[in-house]
């Protein structure tokens, strides 16, 4: 089949770009988890309007929808682990991913987020997980945040994590019927090697969680969002914050920029500061994408990558070390967040003896 045959769906995406109102200022676990709904009641509003909305203005169906990052409680600040696990992490199977699962099934699309969770297999910890929930209302991908200054990560558990999940939970891609979807976190934008190894593994969308400054002028994150389309020649759905409310820092600080990046790196769509928008919508149209990854072209850097020639380098030096939270094979609870940082400045002392820094 010749790449002009090819066809693929379309269909419209929104970045929402919502507030939410953090749970650090909660007394207790009975008004935290009020405050989570109070989140994702407006969540729901918002995408139930948006479905109707787009499908009578356009007149194609609105089938996915990113939410920004930490989208229900905000982040931990001064919280302890077991604090914020009690106050602000979901359960793999608790009402509120039942009440998202909602969400997604009644207006018959693909939401994604991105949220604090607790896992069973590693009750002294929580992570940071990107999610999607299918039309039928099931999680039908769960990714943990792989880099994080002051949280824990798979990474810090590597080898119980790998033995409990299996290798291939670590860059999971979601093939759907709206194109195969894939997911990080954040700051992880600026890592090219993790969006690189979801799009190795067939991705042609990747939903993009964030909580990042606004800014007139190009941030560092900014211009990292549409390098990773060209060079993954993927769409991004980039997710962000309207406001962070009920915390003791500026509530626009983390504001603005939710959009829409096709494979091209051209922006789709954007919305602007000011407060809650879902104008930040377009056509994902994964037909044009996979006829542009067929073609024989120059400008087909996805088919011209030689990755073996990099294996060598990635596997002889070591950077940032994992299994930092594990001990005699068991996981161990970080005391504090600046026990992060101090692993940071042995890494710097250690990479700099080596002459690499």
């Amino acid at each position: 089949m010749s790449a002009t045959e090819i066809s693929g769906p379309e269909y419209h995406a929104v970045a929402l770009q919502v507030s939410v109102k953090g749970v650090n200022r909660c007394k207790d676990r009975a008004s935290s988890r009020a405050r989570i709904n109070e989140n994702l009641q407006r969540i729901g509003e918002y995408t139930t309007t948006a479905a109707s909305f787009l499908k009578f203005f356009y007149g194609t169906p609105l089938r996915l929808v990113g939410l920004p990052e930490y989208a229900v409680t905000g982040f931990p600040m001064k919280e302890s682990p077991a604090e914020w696990r009690d106050r602000a992490c979901l359960e793999q199977n608790g009402p509120e991913y039942e009440q998202l699962g909602r969400i997604a099934q009644q207006n018959n699309l693909y939401l994604s987020g991105n949220v604090y969770e607790i896992d069973p297999h590693f009750p002294e910890l929580y992570f940071q997980t990107c999610f999607i929930i299918g039309p039928n209302g099931n999680v039908i991908l769960r990714y943990r945040r792989l880099t994080s200054c002051f949280e824990p990560t798979p990474h810090d558990v590597w080898d119980k994590y790998i033995d409990v999940y299996g290798p291939e939970s670590i860059f999971p891609v979601a093939k759907t019927e709206i194109g195969n979807l894939g997911t990080i976190a954040s700051e992880e934008i600026l890592y090219p090697e993790i969006t690189r190894c979801v799009a190795m593994r067939g991705a042609e969308v990747l939903l993009h969680p964030t909580s990042e400054p606004g800014s007139a002028e190009l941030t560092i994150k900014e211009v990292c969002r549409r390098a990773r389309a060209i060079e993954n020649q993927i769409f991004v759905v980039s997710s962000n914050t309207a406001t962070i409310d009920d915390i003791p820092i500026p509530a626009y600080t983390c504001s603005a920029m939710s959009k829409i990046v096709d494979f091209n790196g051209h922006i789709l769509a954007e919305a602007a500061q000011g407060g809650e928008a879902f104008n930040s919508n377009a056509v994902i149209d994964i037909g044009a994408l996979r006829r542009t990854r067929r073609r024989t072209a120059m400008a087909n850097v996805m088919s011209r990558q030689p990755f073996q020639i990099y294996a060598d380098s990635y596997a002889r030096f070591r950077f940032h070390e994992g299994n930092f939270l594990l001990r005699d094979g068991k996981v161990i609870e970080p005391p504090n967040r600046d026990t992060f940082r101090k692993r940071q400045e042995a890494n710097i002392e250690r990479l700099v003896k080596a002459g690499l820094l």
